[in-house]
């Protein structure tokens, strides 16, 4: 085949296992072997897991709202459609801190599956260096 479509009323959301995001898995869904991407939606005083890859290279694109990214020690403050890409080997944390819900699309490639039940405790403490819960400071 060499397309797959999926209709955004077909798309199956979740909230994450570590920080309760809503998201959905398009890559997995659409069946992708090279490429990872998710929609996640960031409601007021919610934050995604601060984390990094080995070997994924990751785009943040922010769709709806503003958005927050620290990366590394660095601050990014995004609207609409801003993007930035993060290396691999390095941590973010995407965190919404405003009023409104934020929507990102995330994309990644190599495909890095991070199922935090199964991973051993080295490759779980290298990913989430201050644990799978961590809060950014400015939501406590």
């Amino acid at each position: 085949m060499a397309y797959r479509a999926l209709g955004s009323g077909d798309a199956f959301w979740r909230r994450s296992n570590q920080m309760g995001v809503l998201n959905t898995d398009l890559g997995r869904q659409l069946e992708a072997t090279q490429l990872g991407a998710r929609l996640w939606r960031i409601e007021p005083g919610q934050a995604s897991t601060r984390h990094r890859h080995r070997t994924t290279e990751e785009i943040y694109v922010l769709l709806e709202g503003t958005g927050k990214l620290r990366v590394g020690d660095e601050l990014l403050v995004l609207g609409p459609m801003d993007a930035v890409l993060v290396e691999p080997g390095t941590v973010r944390q995407p965190f919404n801190d405003t009023e409104t819900d934020q929507l990102w699309l995330i994309m990644g490639a190599p495909v890095e599956h991070a199922d935090t039940t199964a991973m051993d405790e080295d490759l779980l403490a290298w990913m989430y260096p201050d644990g799978p819960k961590a809060m950014p400071p400015e939501l406590g």
